[in-house]
């Protein structure tokens, strides 16, 4: 590797490293951070990193990653439940803003109708990274007006793929604009409709292939491959690498196998996104503000008013209240990182010019920027409400899986059975893809994944699960994985399977909360067997064994006692 560039990538991590955790702090948001990174290391700043276009053709690898995990993350059960807010109130607040906004840029900044056209929409586009980690630090995300956000949101995403393929089209001079738009629906649909079927027919089974291999590093280079292939390819029939990307996690997204690829992806797209945002903040012309920081503000102070002015009636028509309209209505009023993605692009193929891309991406950060203090007023506005309001019936739970089941071979097996015919929900994680397929096949709900992952455990939800049950028959895996559940959630119930009283003890001084033995148990129903084929009754059955396996946990609580009080002295 050349050394100037690492010099580079150490300058941008360390740059992250001070900035990031400092926006962070005061509730900005890693993406504003990200970009003041880039800023300060960028031209405009200390002019630490001149090789800027290298550095982009590195984070593009990032915008791919992001659109791989939005597409992965967009079920179609999800859409169903909240079809009304998402394909209604999302679907008007994007076709009548977007249209809005391209008018006003058409009709009175002068930017041609090609730019115009892609521009309004872009701006429509809300930042889902940011207002979703406001809405989580707010606990606003389970309520009706953070359900209603995260609906709009959802749209937003949806709409990437039609802008996507509309923007090579518009940058083309061969065809008119109203051909351009059919077009890039058509092609959308078509493109959509195959990799739906390749994917059903050839994706799958390829996965299964390399799951049955247990080699986790085959895994993760397979999943890089999947995203990065996929993107290549739709580059090379004229459409964009990110979406195909995006289409290549919807493929996933109904797959056993999505949470162990999230959990391969994740750690590349967030650092590879990271240092996306921060090229755009290097390429971002601080001069510009500073000539004239009351255009540069009134333009977002446009931009917010003009999203505000029209959501908020369209929120009101959905029959919510018009505190929580307003709420909604400034909580979305920003631009987001989707715009700075379609605004790169756009750039890079000519659609845009340089000093129009300036100009956009200072409106951009600043709309961010002001964000924080745009969903504190809505914090406000939604606290101070009179009355409770019944929440729609169309919204789903925040978590339909309070039980998450880590391993589903016979002992987890037998315990997803019983949650089922007691009408309660799960979802079971197993590393072994055959038992997984012929699971799903059965109607279980099992994902192929590794439990002493995080990330996996993320990906399923585990952060807001109720109970999680261990059942994974390996002692030394299953006291890793209770040390990091007892660690990322220490407020969780976790009960384990475990063999031993040694190890029962161990795994109760780990942290769980309860241990239970197997080996005891299978004595026990043996020794019952027994003693009722010599005549035992039950009354002194049930004394006996009883009581044998009151001692036996209690000397494991004995035992967690002693060793505590060993440390404390």
């Amino acid at each position: 590797m050349n050394p100037s560039y690492l010099i580079d990538i150490i300058i941008l991590l360390s740059a992250a490293v001070l900035a990031v955790p400092i926006f962070q702090t005061i509730r900005l948001g890693a993406v504003p951070g990200f970009l003041v990174a880039g800023l300060i290391v960028g031209p405009s700043g200390f002019g630490l990193i001149s090789n800027i276009n290298q550095i982009g053709y590195l984070a593009e690898i990032g915008v791919v990653l992001l659109l791989f995990v939005i597409g992965i993350e967009l079920k179609p059960a999800r859409l169903w439940l909240m079809r009304r807010s998402v394909f209604g109130l999302g679907s008007l607040q994007l076709l009548i803003t977007g249209a809005a906004l391209c008018g006003i840029s058409y009709l009175f900044f002068d930017i041609p109708l090609r730019a115009a056209i892609l521009v309004g929409p872009a701006l429509a586009l809300s930042s889902t990274a940011f207002v979703l980690q406001l809405l989580t630090e707010q606990k606003s995300l389970s309520s009706t007006y953070g359900r209603t956000s995260f609906a709009v949101l959802l749209m937003q995403d949806l709409a990437v793929v039609p802008l996507l393929a509309l923007l090579p089209l518009l940058a083309s001079q061969d065809q008119g604009i109203g051909i351009n738009i059919g077009l890039a629906l058509i092609e959308s649909l078509a493109v959509l409709s195959l990799v739906i079927l390749i994917g059903r027919y050839f994706l799958h089974p390829i996965l299964h292939r390399v799951a049955l291999a247990k080699n986790p590093e085959v895994f993760t280079a397979s999943a890089l491959l999947i995203v990065l292939g996929a993107a290549v390819i739709l580059e090379h029939i004229g459409l964009s690498m990110a979406m195909g990307a995006f289409l290549a996690g919807l493929l996933i997204s109904d797959s056993s196998y999505k949470h162990q690829v999230m959990a391969e992806i994740q750690p590349f797209r967030g650092l590879l996104l990271g240092i996306f945002f921060m090229s755009m903040g290097m390429t971002f012309n601080l001069s510009l503000l500073l000539e004239n920081p009351g255009y540069c503000l009134a333009m977002v102070g446009l931009l917010i008013a003009v999203k505000t002015a029209i959501l908020f009636p369209l929120t009101y028509l959905f029959k919510l209240s018009s505190k929580k309209s307003l709420a909604i209505a400034l909580t979305l009023a920003q631009s987001g990182e989707f715009a700075l993605v379609l605004f790169s692009l756009a750039n890079k193929s000519k659609l845009l010019s340089d000093a129009l891309f300036q100009q956009l991406l200072l409106i951009v950060l600043l709309s961010m920027l002001i964000t924080p203090l745009l969903a504190h007023l809505a914090q406000r506005l939604i606290k101070a409400k009179d009355t409770p309001e019944v929440q729609e019936p169309e919204q789903a739970p925040e978590s339909n899986t309070p039980i998450v089941l880590a391993g589903f071979g016979r002992v987890g097996h037998r315990i997803g059975e019983i949650l089922s015919i007691s009408g309660y929900t799960y979802v079971a994680l197993d590393s072994d893809a055959g038992i997984v397929k012929r699971e799903r096949a059965n109607g279980f709900p099992v994902f192929y994944g590794d439990v002493r992952n995080p990330e996996v455990l993320k990906s399923v939800g585990a952060e807001h699960a109720q109970v999680i049950l261990v059942t994974v028959n390996d002692p030394e895996a299953t006291e890793k994985l209770v040390a990091s559940l007892c660690t990322a959630y220490p407020n969780m119930k976790i009960f384990v399977r475990g063999h031993s009283l040694t190890q029962c003890r161990e795994l109760r001084s780990l942290g769980a909360d309860g241990a239970v033995s197997e080996y005891v148990e299978i004595s026990i129903k043996l020794a019952r067997l027994a003693l009722n084929n010599v005549g035992v009754s039950e009354q002194e059955q049930e004394s006996v064994l009883g009581g044998f396996r009151e001692r036996y946990y209690a000397e494991i609580d004995n035992g967690l006692s002693v060793e505590k009080m060993k440390i404390q002295d």
